[in-house]
């Protein structure tokens, strides 16, 4: 479980990267050579979704609770934004959910 949680943090942080990167370049001015790492990061999230044993759509939907999870962090700490007990508490229930999901893996 601790392996398979840490897979999709890493996922996440791939995917939130390599969207944060051209958005940077498009809202914010910054240059166009974002647009390479930001390529790489997202070539890199697909290849770690790869990595899951199981059926590709229990993957995406174990995935998305610890995407809502990663991202309200990124908002908190690198977009500076404070979190509201609302928030926290969807990423608690988020990362429940692909908990559950996970734990079911083979069982099915």
């Amino acid at each position: 479980m601790l392996k398979t949680s840490l897979l999709f943090f890493a996922t996440a942080l791939c995917e939130i990267i390599g969207c944060y990167l051209p958005w940077l370049w498009l809202k914010r001015g910054a240059s166009a050579w974002l647009l390479l790492p930001a390529a790489g990061s997202l070539m890199l999230f697909v290849w770690l979704l790869t990595l899951h044993p199981a059926a590709s759509g229990r993957v995406y939907a174990a995935y998305g609770g610890v995407y809502v999870f990663t991202a309200l962090l990124w908002l908190r700490f690198v977009d500076g934004v404070r979190l509201s007990h609302y928030d926290w508490a969807g990423a608690v229930i988020a990362l429940c959910g692909m908990l559950i999901i996970v734990a079911g893996w083979g069982r099915a």
